[in-house]
């Protein structure tokens, strides 16, 4: 048994960096749900560019497939009509990995895509009490994980996760893309 979880490569990581939003506006201030909106745009109230850390976890089942799960705290600014207050956002995503190289090479790029959701806490509310809005969405990209020890290792990642807009108002149109650029350290069994 031990054998064999040993063959599955089992890996922990923990990343930080930079989440880029584009189609960030989630809506009108100016308008009142089901009554027309005159002078509204779609980025009155919109999410700006923020950081992110997180741990995901995960194993690989062959030599060129592998899946893993993530949490990544977020934490941005809820822009409404240029006055910025900060806010977080959840995410929980489940990943399939396929890699370019096999288990022993020393670089292992990879491309990635996979579902989960979002929970994004507006401000004065908070996750851990059922606040927030919830969202299903969908991620995908790629990196690369460089092994540094037979225990440790560094990855780098670029993913874009996409959801719909959260929160509901008027004339929010599209879905929500965020581009995650994160560096990471990890543990390999």
């Amino acid at each position: 048994m031990a054998g064999s979880a040993g063959a599955e490569g089992i890996e922990v990581w923990f990343l930080a960096g930079q989440t880029l939003m584009s189609n960030g506006g989630l809506g009108s201030a100016s308008c009142v749900a089901g009554e027309l909106c005159i002078g509204g745009s779609q980025n009155d109230i919109s999410l700006t560019d923020g950081f992110h850390f997180g741990f995901r976890g995960g194993f690989n089942t062959g030599d060129h497939l592998g899946y893993e799960m993530g949490y990544m705290y977020n934490r941005t600014s809820l822009d409404v009509l240029g006055e910025k207050t900060g806010m977080a956002y959840h995410q929980v995503m489940f990943n399939a990995l396929y890699y370019i190289t096999n288990p022993d090479a020393r670089f292992r790029p990879f491309a990635t895509g996979g579902a989960g959701f979002t929970n994004y806490a507006q401000p004065g509310t908070s996750a851990a009490y059922g606040g927030g809005t919830t969202k299903l969405g969908f991620n995908y990209g790629g990196g690369v994980k460089i092994r540094l020890t037979s225990l440790f290792g560094l990855r780098f990642d670029v993913r874009q996760a996409t959801t719909p807009k959260p929160f509901g108002l008027p004339l929010a149109s599209g879905w929500l893309r965020e581009t995650e650029i994160s560096a990471g350290f990890g543990v390999h069994f």
